[in-house]
């Protein structure tokens, strides 16, 4: 069974939106979880979160520190 798991936590969901641009364009399927109540709040509370499947997780973070 696979498993949707968070990958990476962002501030503000532009931030999280180019974080799944780049991964998509790499092809790694992700989503966005929180980003309406992240933008309710300003992101005071809760961070927006990226969800790869559990599979890809390892891959997904290792793309990410490579480009951060």
């Amino acid at each position: 069974m696979t498993d949707v798991v968070e990958a990476a936590r962002f501030t503000t969901r532009v931030e999280a939106d180019l974080a799944r641009l780049y991964l998509q364009s790499e092809g790694v399927e992700s989503i966005l979880f929180d980003t309406e109540i992240n933008y309710f709040y300003g992101g005071l509370f809760l961070p927006v979160r990226l969800m790869v499947l559990d599979e890809d997780v390892e891959i997904a973070q290792g793309l990410w520190a490579e480009k951060s």
